[in-house]
């Protein structure tokens, strides 16, 4: 099937792919992008590939070049021609599985654009912290609307998903761990499920290493 190039960052959004290629057993190199909240020439140069400056990026062995996770989330499970991760269209999770997919993507991912670099956004330096919480606060909440939808043992039942792996990864990030434990018990019993996955393995090891 030939090589995929995937540019990221250790602990970031390219760790949803990244976990995805391995589970797929594809063959691929990864690319760092090195911070692009603080490297405006890295910014810029992956900015040649996806223009809105975010990863993942996913170069696909065809040199066709893919953004947007939930869009590379379908088309990695329709290239395969596998359901392990994506419901087939007529499973019955396959409703739930897409809403909830785009849930994630459409308002949940997207909060940490703003709150985890206010200073892109808002020239008052000294509104940047209020802004960047008030993020944040945005983001708990869609976070509890998510956790009041897990099915359980996985958030669609018996079977895992696509979007498991989104769970174990976005719980690494803000708010943190601890409110997590606190307020979504659901998503982190889902997150340290899937984080005991064995061929995730070294995915999570070396996004998330343990402190």
């Amino acid at each position: 099937m030939g090589m995929y190039r995937l540019y990221g960052h250790a602990g970031w959004g390219s760790a949803l792919i990244e976990a995805q290629l391995v589970w797929y057993q594809r063959e691929f190199e990864l690319v760092d992008t090195g911070n692009l909240f603080k490297d405006d020439a890295a910014l810029s140069e992956l900015r040649k590939l996806n223009p809105a400056g975010q990863v993942p990026v996913l170069v696909l062995p065809d040199g066709q070049v893919m953004t947007e996770s939930a869009a590379i989330t379908l088309w990695l499970a329709e290239a395969q021609g596998s359901d392990d991760l994506v419901p087939s269209p007529g499973a019955a999770e396959r409703a739930q599985f897409l809403r909830w997919l785009l849930f994630i993507v459409a308002n949940i991912y997207p909060a940490y654009t703003y709150m985890d670099a206010p200073e892109r956004f808002v020239g008052v330096e000294n509104a940047r912290a209020g802004f960047a919480d008030a993020v944040c606060d945005r983001a708990k909440g869609l976070y509890l609307a998510l956790s009041g939808e897990t099915a359980g043992p996985w958030f669609l039942g018996p079977r895992f998903s696509a979007i498991d792996i989104y769970i174990c990864a976005m719980t690494h990030w803000l708010p943190g761990r601890p409110w997590f434990e606190e307020n979504t018990p659901d998503l982190v019993a889902i997150a340290d499920a899937a984080r005991d996955i064995a061929r995730f393995g070294d995915v999570w090891v070396r996004n998330y290493p343990k402190k």
